[in-house]
C-alpha cells in the first residue's frame, strides 16, 4: 500500500510521529472501527477517527437528530435536525475526509444482530447511553474477540476503559470486561437519563475524543492502552485518575462458572 501525495500531506503530522509514522498511518487506513451511537460521545469520536484516516468507520444508531442534541453532538448541525443520525454523521465525515468509507447501520444494536455486525470490524467504540446496550456490546465483543473501547459520562464526570477479555494480561489472567466493572444494571430510575440530569456538552467532547485516541493507539500499537484500567475524569475539579480493574472469577460472561450468556 502506497500513500498518495495528498495523503502524505493530510497525515503529515501523524507520519512524523515515531510512534505512528508511515506504517502506522497505513494501518489506520486499512482498519475498520464501529462506533456505537452517534450522540454526545460518538460524535467527537467519529470526527477524530475520520480525521485520523481510519479507512472504514461504521456507525450504528436508530435515532434522529433533534435540536436538543446540538449542544453536545457536534457531528450534527442545525440543518440536519430530523435526519437519521447515521446519515447526518456520514455527511459530516465525508466533508472531513474523503478517504474514509462510512457504513451507516440504520438500526438498533440488539442481542440478535450484535455479533453479526461487530465481527466485521477490528475495534468497537461504544458511546451508547444505556446499560442494556452496553452489556450487549460487551458480550458480543468478548464472544467474537474484538477490542472494545468504552466511554461514559454523567453530568460533570466521565470514565473510559478498554476491554479485551479474550486476551490474557502479563500475569496470565484474562483482562476484565465491562461486566467486571458493572456486574448488573442499576435498578430502573436509579440512574437519571441525560434529559433529566443534564450533561455538560464539552465533557462529552473530552471523553469522546479520548475514545478515538484509545482506538487509534490500539490500531497502531502506540503507548499503553487502558485494558485492565479505568480512567475517571472530574470536569468540575479538573482532576483525572486511573484505577486498576481486575477480572472477577465469578464474572457471568468470562468467569470460571460461565452462564448461558456465552
Amino acid at each position: 500500500m502506497f500513500l498518495t501525495d495528498a495523503q502524505l500531506e493530510r497525515y503529515a503530522r501523524h507520519i512524523v510521529l515515531k510512534e505512528i509514522g508511515g506504517p502506522g498511518q497505513k494501518k489506520l487506513l486499512k482498519s475498520r472501527v464501529l462506533v456505537v451511537g452517534a450522540g454526545g460521545l460518538g460524535a467527537p469520536c467519529l470526527m477524530y477517527l475520520a480525521a485520523a484516516g481510519v479507512g472504514t468507520i461504521g456507525v450504528i444508531d436508530a435515532d434522529t437528530v433533534s435540536l436538543s442534541n446540538l449542544q453536545r453532538q457536534i457531528v450534527h448541525d442545525t440543518e440536519n435536525v430530523g435526519m437519521l443520525k447515521v446519515e447526518s454523521a456520514a455527511k459530516s465525515l465525508a466533508r472531513i475526509n474523503p478517504d474514509v468509507h462510512v457504513i451507516a447501520h440504520r438500526e438498533k444494536l440488539t442481542a440478535e444482530n450484535a455479533e453479526v455486525i461487530i465481527r466485521d470490524y477490528d475495534i468497537v467504540a461504544d458511546g451508547c447511553d444505556n446499560f442494556e446496550t452496553r452489556f450487549i456490546v460487551n458480550d458480543a465483543c468478548h464472544n467474537v474477540k474484538r477490542t472494545l473501547v468504552s466511554g461514559a459520562v454523567g453530568s460533570f464526570g466521565g470514565q473510559l476503559s478498554t476491554f479485551k477479555s479474550y486476551e490474557l494480561d502479563d500475569e496470565g489472567v484474562p483482562y476484565p470486561n465491562y461486566r467486571d466493572l458493572v456486574p448488573d444494571a442499576p435498578p430502573a430510575g436509579m440512574m437519571p437519563a441525560c434529559e433529566e440530569a443534564g450533561v455538560l456538552g464539552a465533557l462529552t467532547g473530552v471523553i469522546g475524543s479520548m475514545m478515538a485516541l484509545e482506538a487509534i493507539k490500539e490500531i497502531v500499537g502506540a503507548g499503553t492502552g487502558l485494558a485492565g484500567r479505568l480512567l475517571i475524569f472530574d470536569a468540575l475539579d479538573m482532576r483525572m485518575r486511573t484505577i486498576r480493574l481486575r477480572h472477577d472469577p465469578a464474572n457471568p460472561l468470562s468467569g470460571e462458572k460461565t452462564s448461558a450468556l456465552t
